[in-house]
């Protein structure tokens, strides 16, 4: 490329990486500057005494996304990344103490149904599966293969499905699953898909039904855990001439006329740049937390109300009492009760736990002390309300106990290390608040309010779980997509003399999976 280009990437997140491998594949001059001591972002991980224990995503689903982004640099994912398919997509209990495995073979997945709840329930999912791939093929183009949220093309697609909204668009998730279920333990386990995206079931649009479609198609494992795709994407943009900088937390984007062009560390450091990539939280912008400059980078409608927060115990240890699988789910007595505590900001006094059996799944068998993620819902840190001296007791005793109750135990039980709480989010990814998924979810206009990755300052583009399409690993991955397009547009329309379109294709053809993140603590 003649008129080679700077790009500095502020955060080495997964959208980032995403980025900075497509830019620096096409002939860009790459920086990525990163706050932590490693690639990867919310992918992150806890040492512990049975090795690194996944404390983000645990799960990757749309793999097509994946393969996408390794194709479009003339590589194959098979030759960096090893992806195990787990049969079992989640083990789900009950304090009834009935369980419930779901397959990434439908049809055992009805059986399975059928034999937990009886022939009405199976028609029941049966049914809830074509609503669920009817909407997520209605979305995949207008939404999440755009730039943008194309409303027209939305539109169109509900002319030609009239049954399609599922009712009332204005309905919450779990208003149509309790009409759509008679057996109100299937209403609660598929209500459960707001949390992917960090909302509430009782206030999310039921249009998310639609991440079950994703979630069906299939779950892999990221052999040797989800820090592993963040190497790998880092090593391949490294050999394309990406620089990378890690322990360098950035001060302030800098501009000139309006125009993003550089940054300056902490240390008074400054990086030159014809475009910056800010793969953070839209939020920190617009809280001018990386100068005044850029403070209108983003509305104010793009980054409030916030997304949930979370509970993350990461540990190692040895489980008694329970058969578990890689992926579980620990439900409570009254899902109700659960949200209304988050929407009040309360540590919700009986919860719904999910836990990441890391050392279990399809083709592995563990020894000694196994390690493990368990996640609890929470609700963002209100300004002026950081966290408590008896929040960890508090949530250890509502953590264990609740499992214990359910015939689960551990032994040890984990002390104050291996929790991170909403506050301590808050610090890892500043401007947070601690929520792991940007702008909340609630509501049917969240989706066309999410930031897209041209901001409203020239020369500073958005990648991440905050932007558009959209929270998870599949979803920041496209983020990456969108955004190094958009910078490849913008910087043809300026160039003396224009280039042609990526080496390696960056394509824009999307995968026919639907858009929905990963099983995460954030993106």
């Amino acid at each position: 490329m003649r008129d080679k280009a700077r790009v500095v990437v502020v955060g080495a997140g997964i959208g980032g990486l995403a980025a900075a491998l497509r830019l620096a594949h096409a002939g860009f001059s790459v920086d990525v500057v990163e706050q932590a001591a490693a690639p990867g972002g919310k992918m992150r991980t806890i040492d512990s005494v049975a090795g690194p224990v996944d404390a983000g995503p645990t799960v990757l689903t749309m793999r097509p996304v994946l393969e996408d982004l390794f194709e479009s640099v003339g590589e194959s994912l098979a030759s960096h990344v090893t992806l195990d398919a787990e049969p079992v997509l989640a083990r789900h209990f009950w304090p009834d103490g009935s369980s419930l495995d779901l397959h990434s073979d439908p049809e055992r997945s009805a059986d399975a149904i059928r034999a937990f709840s009886g022939n009405r329930s199976e028609r029941e999912f049966r049914a809830f599966c074509r609503s669920a791939d009817a909407l997520f093929a209605a979305f995949d183009g207008p939404v999440m293969r755009r730039s943008k949220p194309d409303l027209l093309g939305i539109a169109k697609a509900g002319l030609a499905n009239p049954g399609l909204m599922v009712g009332a668009p204005n309905l919450s998730l779990w208003r149509v699953l309790s009409r759509r279920f008679s057996d109100p333990r299937l209403a609660q386990l598929f209500a459960r898909y707001a949390t992917y995206v960090g909302g509430s079931p009782f206030r999310s649009p039921a249009v998310l039904m639609l991440i079950w479609a994703a979630e069906a198609a299939g779950v892999w494992r990221v052999r040797g855990g989800m820090a592993m795709l963040a190497r790998a994407l880092e090593a391949l943009a490294r050999e394309r001439g990406a620089r990378f900088h890690y322990n360098s937390a950035v001060q302030r984007i800098l501009c000139d006329k309006e125009r993003a062009c550089g940054v300056q560390m902490q240390d008074g450091t400054r990086l030159a740049a014809d475009r910056v990539l800010f793969n953070g939280d839209p939020a920190a912008l617009r809280k001018g937390l990386l100068g005044e400059a850029v403070a209108r980078a983003v509305p104010a409608g793009a980054v409030a109300p916030r997304s949930l927060s979370a509970y993350v115990w990461t540990f190692a240890a040895r489980p008694h009492g329970v058969r578990l699988g890689h992926h579980n789910v620990f439900f409570n007595r009254t899902y109700r009760d659960e949200f209304d505590a988050i929407a009040a900001g309360e540590m919700p006094n009986d919860a719904t736990l999910y836990i990441c059996a890391q050392d279990r799944g399809a083709g592995l068998t563990p020894h000694g002390p196994e390690r493990f993620e368990i996640i609890m819902n929470a609700a963002p840190v209100a300004p002026g309300r950081p966290g408590n001296e008896k929040e960890f007791d508090t949530c250890r005793t509502r953590t264990f106990d609740s499992l214990k109750a359910m015939g689960l135990t551990f032994d040890p039980v984990p002390e104050r290390a291996a929790l991170t709480t909403p506050a301590d989010f808050d610090r890892l990814f500043p401007g947070s608040q601690g929520s792991l998924y940007g702008l909340s979810p609630h509501g049917m206009t969240a989706t066309f309010r999410r930031p897209t990755a041209r901001t409203a300052i020239v020369g500073l583009y958005l990648a991440g779980g905050g932007a558009h399409p959209g929270a998870g690993v599949p979803m920041a991955l496209t983020s990456g997509r969108l955004a190094a397009e958009a910078i490849t547009t913008d910087h043809a329309s300026m160039s003396p003399s224009r280039r042609t379109v990526m080496r390696g294709g960056m394509s824009t053809a999307f995968p026919t999976t639907a858009a929905v993140p990963s099983r995460s603590s954030g993106s």
